[in-house]
């Protein structure tokens, strides 16, 4: 009976500690010259930017076409911050600002970590959405309006729906794969029919649009996966949303713990516009597709109590079905 007194209390002292720790953390990261002036404007007017945080938005957006290989300079087209995208800053903001639910978020991911995939513990948390583009920006990629209606998209790797429901409006049927069981129990209260990731290619019928964002990296055989979504689109109409990460850098997520993927793309280049020239030129031509389009993005994500959110370059194509590709004609 001791000895299990002793165990709580010990148990006890360790969250409290862990506690502490992590509201001392907070203060630490939240003062006033480390929080960026950019959230700090967004947060206080939505509506008027101010000078510091123009110039920190430039960089997300920021591409030189004279940099870009010939064949993608005039397929470039410049996005700039907008309207939705202030918003999901906007709620970055203030969920971070959420003391005791980021507490909690914190101690359950130190819990369950060794064990759980961190995509599972946001899914459970209902916590880490992200944000590639807004409705103004995927629409003017597909250079559609905002009446335009096709029949099925399919997105890959959805996570809980966020970006699924920004592209979904537009289409009859919406379908999505996710590994994470708590990101599909998200995607199935959204209504999304949620297939299985052996499944999507085997429905019998095609989509129309089909998204593949920032998995491409996360993929272990991803030009296996460029031919089976190029074979699932509708032939000559159907299009592909690529976004990938750039600097690109591959690593699966196994059991909680990264692995190099089995097929290893090696995309050239040091800067964003040469490593988006290797991947149009090199990756997407040699499985037959081309660029019909491509823009610079931030790849934002919720934030916690040390961050607001956090960003990484995006590079998002739309892409069409070639005639041939380079393995074909080998």
């Amino acid at each position: 009976m001791c000895h299990l007194q002793l165990r709580t209390l010990l148990f006890v002292a360790w969250v409290l500690g862990y506690v502490a720790f992590l509201l001392s953390a907070r203060r630490m990261w939240t003062g006033k010259y480390v929080r960026s002036p950019l959230v700090r404007s967004l947060f206080v007017n939505m509506v008027s930017e101010s000078e510091a945080a123009a110039t920190e938005t430039q960089e997300w957006y920021r591409c030189s076409p004279d940099l870009l290989g010939e064949s993608v300079q005039p397929l470039f087209i410049q996005s700039h911050l907008d309207s939705g995208t202030k918003a999901f800053l906007k709620r970055s903001v203030e969920k971070s600002s959420w003391m005791f639910t980021q507490l909690y978020h914190s101690l359950v991911s130190t819990v369950l970590s060794p064990m759980v995939s961190r995509t599972s513990i946001n899914g459970f948390l209902g916590r880490g959405s992200m944000f590639v583009f807004s409705e103004e920006q995927f629409q003017q990629l597909l250079q559609i309006g905002t009446e335009w209606r096709a029949e099925r998209l399919l997105d890959l790797g959805a996570g809980d729906g966020g970006v699924t429901e920004v592209m979904g409006a537009h289409f009859r049927e919406v379908y999505a794969t996710e590994v994470s069981l708590p990101m599909k129990w998200h995607l199935q209260r959204r209504n999304y029919k949620v297939l299985d990731i052996d499944e999507w290619q085997q429905t019998g019928f095609q989509y129309d649009v089909i998204s593949c964002l920032n998995l491409l990296d996360r993929c272990d055989d991803p030009l296996h996966l460029l031919r089976d979504i190029k074979r699932s689109l509708v032939p000559n109409t159907g299009r592909l949303i690529l976004a990938a990460v750039l600097p690109f850098q591959p690593y699966v997520e196994i059991g909680g713990q990264w692995q190099r993927p089995t097929e290893h793309l090696k995309i050239k280049g040091k800067t964003w516009e040469e490593q988006v020239t290797n991947l149009s030129n090199e990756v997407f031509r040699r499985v037959g597709f081309e660029v019909e389009a491509v823009t610079r993005l931030p790849y934002l994500c919720e934030g916690d109590m040390y961050n607001d959110y956090y960003v990484l370059d995006d590079a998002v194509f739309v892409l069409k079905a070639s005639d041939s590709s380079e393995e074909s004609a080998q």
